[in-house]
């Protein structure tokens, strides 16, 4: 598969998710990027576009700087592939949560790179592991 997205569910509300979110991601060396930006009720309404009062969708981008920062000394065409967002939402009661990871062989198509798909993929491993730890 070239593509997967991640499928998670929690009991917690979204604010509590994405708290746990912050805490967890600090600890695998993560930070969320936007936090002050990721809820798209306010982007939506600041664009002059109406939302139903229970609209609750947060795409929260994520970083790891200091790997970050290394990559693209590296080569900056990973750029493109580096932005991570972890979509968050409510659904049937229960705060859904969803992340697209793309394959090894699609991020070699992508980007003439031997070491960053290996890479990205294991930065991937990292930031799954630090959604599931604040699922």
């Amino acid at each position: 598969m070239r593509t997967k997205v991640f499928h998670g569910q929690t009991e917690k509300s979204v604010a509590a998710f994405i708290s746990d979110l912050s805490r967890s991601m600090t600890m695998h060396g993560f930070m969320i990027h936007n936090e002050d930006r990721m809820e798209m009720v306010h982007h939506f309404g600041h664009h002059g576009v109406q939302l139903a009062a229970d609209f609750d969708l947060h795409m929260v981008q994520v970083c790891a700087p200091k790997r970050s920062a290394q990559s693209l000394q590296t080569n900056l065409e990973r750029a493109v592939l580096l932005p991570k967002f972890i979509v968050v939402f409510s659904k049937d009661g229960k705060t859904q949560v969803r992340m697209l990871r793309f394959s090894q062989e699609l991020m070699s198509e992508l980007v003439d790179d031997e070491e960053f798909p290996s890479q990205n993929a294991e930065m991937c491993d990292d930031l799954m592991a630090a959604i599931k730890t604040a699922l």
